[in-house]
């Protein structure tokens, strides 16, 4: 079992930092840095859904139902997997890191994230890995629905030009061909879904530090999320 100090005078502990906010704030890089600064796990609770959305992509299930994704996941084995320059995604085994990154897998990954059966299923391994080592997770509900009572709470945040500035960075490093304009509108798509879904929306938990990562480097914002652990 994991355990981390997060002070000079702490008694080892689990400790679970929940970081929370929309698309493009950073929330995965950053909270990658984290993990790695405090020597805990990272947890990406939004590479579960996406992982699950491909499973059903491929099998052609009907995306708006959300019995027949939660009876996938029920079959579904995802796992992650350390690796030196980050985590790797596995579904059923299967190296799925790059393939759910795909802007089809992004703009589908609400289906499964809006869905109540596939959210308890979801929420209830989340929370174990909790129970189990100290992590950082991130996504959209997990300080408020996932982690409620997380160590320590942070709503990453960034202007929306820049969000989707960060998320064409990204794709064009991928070799993707991006189509600004319209990327800008898929990102408004889905932070309107993203705030306005029933079953865990985006929210930023009352007792979280807000944290407006504009203009900072990966290092500089976990820096500051350090700063407020220590």
């Amino acid at each position: 079992m994991q355990r981390v100090n997060v002070t000079a005078s702490a008694k080892p502990e689990i400790i679970v930092i929940a970081i929370d906010g929309p698309a493009g704030a950073g929330k995965s890089t950053v909270a990658k840095a984290l993990a790695q600064k405090l020597g805990i796990s990272y947890l990406d609770t939004g590479a579960m859904y996406r992982a699950l959305t491909l499973k059903a992509m491929r099998a052609k299930v009907n995306l708006e139902d959300g019995a027949q994704l939660a009876q996938l996941a029920q079959r579904t084995k995802i796992e992650f997997k350390p690796t030196g320059q980050g985590l790797n995604i596995l579904l059923d085994g299967e190296d799925v890191s790059e393939d759910i990154r795909s802007p089809e897998v992004t703009n589908n990954t609400f289906y499964s994230a809006r869905a109540p059966e596939v959210r308890e299923i979801m929420v209830k391994w989340q929370r174990e890995i909790g129970q189990k080592q100290s992590v950082v997770a991130e996504g959209r509900d997990i300080g408020t629905v996932v982690f409620p009572n997380a160590t320590k709470k942070f709503y990453l945040d960034a202007n929306f030009e820049e969000r989707a500035q960060r998320r064409v960075k990204e794709l064009r490093e991928k070799g993707k061909n991006v189509d600004e304009k319209e990327l800008q509108k898929e990102l408004g798509d889905r932070d309107q879904k993203d705030f306005s879904r029933k079953v865990g929306p985006l929210k930023k938990a009352d007792d979280a530090i807000v944290i407006d990562s504009s203009g900072n480097t990966v290092d500089q914002t976990a820096e500051i999320l350090l700063d407020y652990l220590r």
